[in-house]
């Protein structure tokens, strides 16, 4: 790919360029010449936008593909063009398919699958088998694997004995603990926050609490 960018406003704290308004050059789909003005003599494909901006590659710390299991939802290649499209160059892909992503297997298979596309897979395993809350599963194994952290997709550890075995376990290998901040006894099945706007819409809120009490137990 060889394209000039035109007046691309720089966001990268760490660049000389730093919120400065300049010319881009892209050869072979790497950046070689950033300048004031930058001359076209190879007659590249040249983009000039209004309010055109160039960063880093942005990271989603949580998306949900489909694959395996609810592939007509999202295959993993289509999450990851759409991530691409969207300015990601990597991205953390939670647990929530069928089969639950916790064994080492499942997490090569992600990474396979991902291998060689040009965004980056960070996988996420689950932290109890089967995400159900009873047992942990294969920590150790996922991590060795290639998983960056363990969590039960949107579901609080009810149990504080498991989750403090798994604080304990993971500090051996300095694993990534994710916590889902909800009392579910006492949210229920609400669908908003608690507030005068839930009451106004009639609609079932979840009180601050439920989120505070399952921070607090967790942390402390």
């Amino acid at each position: 790919m060889n394209v000039l960018l035109k007046s691309a406003t720089v966001v990268d704290s760490k660049s000389e360029f730093h919120n400065k308004t300049v010319d881009i050059l892209i050869e072979k789909g790497v950046i070689s010449k950033i300048s004031k003005r930058i001359s076209n003599p190879k007659n590249y494909k040249e983009l000039k936008l209004d309010n055109l901006h160039v960063s880093v590659g942005w990271f989603d710390s949580s998306v949900s593909f489909g694959e395996p299991g609810y592939e007509e939802r999202e295959t993993i290649a289509n999450g990851l063009k759409t991530a691409a499209l969207s300015g990601f160059t990597a991205v953390a892909l939670n647990p929530n398919t069928y089969p639950v992503i916790d064994s080492n297997a499942d997490i090569s298979f992600l990474l396979a699958k991902s291998a060689k596309h040009s965004v980056d897979v960070c996988p996420v395993g689950a932290l109890t088998k089967h995400s159900d809350g009873a047992s942990l599963a294969e920590l150790y194994d996922m991590h060795q694997a290639g998983a960056v952290a363990f969590m039960d997709y949107q579901k609080p550890v009810s149990n504080p004995n498991l989750l403090k075995i798994a604080l304990q376990y993971s500090c051996s290998f300095d694993g990534l603990i994710c916590s889902f901040p909800q009392e579910s006894s006492i949210s229920g099945n609400g669908v908003m926050n608690e507030h005068i706007t839930s009451t106004k819409l009639g609609l079932k809120g979840n009180p601050a609490m439920a989120e505070e009490l399952q921070v607090a137990r967790d942390l402390f």
